[in-house]
């Protein structure tokens, strides 16, 4: 048996590599040449000898040597293996500070900020910090039961928004599957209660597919008595049919009217952040149509950064309730939405004018400029988008002054 006189008086010989003190039940200290002096305690596991480091003497007592042995024989006596025991206890401390689940959420955030685009960010860091961590989260994760989170969820299904209580529980098994990874939980809770939230369907925006009610809007927005800066985005919204938010911020430098071509920048686009940097522009082909409404609010807005910009603030682009303010205006509440337009041109060009569904989603957006093979395949059919927009504006024009059109239904 050691002594504290022992240990403080431990020397190895010069002609060792080291000399080892014995305690008791495969507790020792080992002692260099030059006079370091560590605890050890040595055990036996599947038949091979293996031991854990308890420290350094005269940082480690010979006390609390045998305090930290006796813990680690009650860990072997459970089946815990004492040494990756020790190592799971350094990576959890490496991966991130705090079990709770607001450590846990907001390490999760700051690693995948890096790689989400800023509204995937914006709309995760609300999810976690306006219906998670005011309920749950000074809790340790691992100690988070289902039904604690479902009761939490369950508040935001009681404001009437299903479809962010869905968002939330998709938020939440990021964060939790973070924690498993990371140690500060042993499982995913989330998929326990997905089945126990209220079914929420999404339900399209109101959009016209049928060309003789389309023909019925585009006269209406010919009659518009709104100012000329949303009148003209009102003409260039069906023939085009981009995300409202890149036509409302259609730069001039992004044109060339030369070449009949609108490239909008990748990061603009509705991508994640490594397809906006490694992503193409998406260009547009702009119809005769689309060019002379474009030459005729350059008179009024060439000399901003924007095409359609703010009605109270010109360095802005404009809101995007002017759109839906003339449609609700002209009496399409309900009926149909600026975002509409996308779902109005695919569905005629598909089913009525017969084109392409590649060359339709192009000109959508929807073909992928990382996924799906888009790191190779970056075929955009310009040249075909620019035959199809040319006929879809003539054909816009012809239902306009109530021309004979192929209705929908007949056509399918």
């Amino acid at each position: 048996m050691l002594t504290d006189a022992k240990c403080r008086n431990a020397t190895c010989p010069p002609d060792k590599a080291r000399a080892r003190f014995t305690d008791a039940t495969g507790l020792y200290l080992e002692v260099s040449p030059a006079g370091s002096r560590r605890w050890f305690w040595k055990m036996y596991a599947d038949g091979k000898e293996s031991r854990l480091a308890l420290g350094s003497y005269p940082d480690v007592s010979l006390t609390a040597a045998r305090k930290a042995r006796d813990a680690a024989k009650l860990q072997k006596s459970e089946g815990i293996d004492p040494v990756q025991a020790r190592q799971v206890e350094k990576l959890k401390s490496s991966v991130g500070s705090g079990d709770t689940l607001a450590a846990a959420a907001s390490d999760w955030l700051k690693r995948g900020q890096p790689n989400w685009s800023d509204t995937h960010y914006v709309r995760e860091s609300r999810n976690i910090n306006k219906d998670l961590i005011p309920y749950l989260g000074k809790r340790a994760i691992a100690s988070i039961k289902p039904i604690e989170l479902l009761a939490v969820i369950q508040k935001v299904e009681e404001r009437g928004a299903l479809d962010v209580a869905h968002r939330v529980l998709i938020t939440a098994h990021g964060v939790w599957c973070h924690a498993v990874a990371t140690g500060r939980a042993e499982r995913d809770i989330t998929p326990d209660i997905k089945k126990a939230l209220k079914p929420h369907i999404k339900e399209n925006l109101p959009a016209i597919t049928d060309p003789v009610k389309l023909g019925e809007l585009l006269r209406a927005s010919e009659a518009y008595n709104g100012g000329p800066i949303v009148r003209a985005a009102l003409k260039l919204a069906p023939i085009l049919f981009q995300r409202p938010g890149n036509l409302r911020t259609m730069r001039w430098a992004d044109l060339n009217l030369d070449t009949a071509l609108w490239a909008i920048p990748s990061e603009d686009m509705k991508r994640t952040k490594a397809e906006k940097i490694n992503g193409q522009a998406h260009v547009v082909p702009l119809p005769r149509q689309a060019l002379a409404v474009l030459r005729d609010i350059q008179k009024l807005t060439g000399d901003r950064e924007y095409v359609f910009p703010g009605l109270r603030d010109w360095r802005k682009p404009m809101s995007e309730a002017g759109i839906s303010a003339a449609l609700h205006a002209m009496g399409y509440k309900d009926v149909h939405t600026w975002h509409g337009y996308r779902a109005t041109g695919r569905t005629i060009l598909r089913q009525v004018l017969k084109y392409p569904k590649d060359v339709i989603e192009a000109q959508l957006a929807h073909t992928g400029q990382i996924t799906h093979g888009g790191a190779y395949d970056r075929a955009t059919h310009t040249d075909e988008r620019a035959d199809m927009l040319q006929v879809w504006a003539d054909y816009l024009d012809k239902l306009r002054i109530g021309a004979d059109v192929i209705p929908i239904r007949a056509a399918a």
